[in-house]
């Protein structure tokens, strides 16, 4: 008998309910862990699909990813076939990171969505531990996702605002964003739609300009997001996101890790030279004549 799945939830930022985002945050962490380990990812996804909670929706989402990848290549396809289980944030991340053409790594991508579930469910850790999820610190882990691994501003922003977390007016307002990314600071955009901005005007003169008009008639950012905002104006957006990761606890958006060099790089470097060495020969014989395949026919060394 199949268990019957939990009913939606009315929290905006996990429509799906909490169960389903800590099911979601277990799967894209064990696939990109055992995906670092070069298993093949039709393995992975089978294992994984045995572990999570059976009372969720997963099981049957990783059942169409795995029917997709045997006959695709790959699984984002299949989130963008399951709009109403995955966001469409989701899978514009894979897509990006299966795109044999792009540099986004999809260990990074998949790490972008546990860090994105987890932050839904409430179970986030750092900074971000034990402080509730807000829609403003979804568009910001989304938004700096965006900037940091340089995807592309006009799809990644037009996914984001398909989000059904976001509101009308949050939807209406990242499609401006979209817009403008580029001509207008981050920080400025988020100013003057916040609180502080609206608190500031507010207790200003009446002989005194405004230095610019809210783009929506009610903050979508609080006071604090303001303040903050208003510090970093005309400063790399960088440290923007990491005031906010610290005063709000707004998750951060991951990193590449820097892979550890070996202690001992001559090896590395002498097997490098060889290769040039051949190269070379062949193109030296390329240019008197041809090259002498003869010597490719001979039993290496030894036998």
């Amino acid at each position: 008998m199949t268990a019957t799945p939990p009913p939606p939830s009315d929290n905006p930022i996990a429509p799906l309910g909490r169960e389903e985002y800590v099911e979601q945050a277990h799967f894209f962490g064990s696939l990109a862990a055992r995906l670092r380990e070069n298993i093949p990812a039709q393995e992975v996804l089978k294992s994984v699909r045995e572990e999570v909670l059976a009372t969720t929706r997963l099981p049957m989402a990783i059942d169409f990813m795995l029917s997709e990848l045997r006959h695709a290549g790959a699984f984002g396809t299949a989130m963008s076939k399951l709009p109403h289980y995955f966001t469409p944030f989701q899978a514009f991340i894979i897509n990006q990171a299966e795109d044999e053409r792009g540099r986004f790594d999809l260990r990074v991508g998949l790490e972008v969505l546990r860090r994105d579930a987890e932050y839904r469910a409430g179970d986030s850790t750092g900074d971000a531990a034990g402080h509730p999820p807000m829609v403003q610190g979804l568009f910001l882990f989304q938004f700096e996702v965006l900037c940091r691994n340089r995807l592309p501003y006009d799809r990644g922003l037009g996914a984001m605002a398909e989000d059904a977390s976001f509101s009308a007016d949050w939807r209406e307002w990242i499609l401006r964003v979209r817009r403008q990314v580029g001509m207008v600071d981050i920080a400025d955009l988020i100013y003057v739609n916040s609180e502080h901005y609206a608190t500031r005007q507010a207790r200003a003169s009446r002989g005194e300009e405004p230095p610019a008009q809210p783009t929506t008639a009610t903050p979508l950012f609080g006071d604090r997001e303001g303040r903050i905002a208003l510090a970093n104006r005309k400063k790399d957006p960088v440290y923007l996101f990491n005031s906010l990761h610290r005063q709000l606890g707004y998750p951060e958006a991951p990193r590449h890790s820097v892979v550890a060099q070996d202690e001992n790089p001559l090896p590395q470097i002498a097997r490098r030279l060889e290769q040039l060495e051949k190269r070379m020969s062949l193109m030296e014989e390329e240019q008197r004549g041809g090259i002498d395949l003869s010597k490719l026919y001979q039993p290496p060394p030894g036998r």
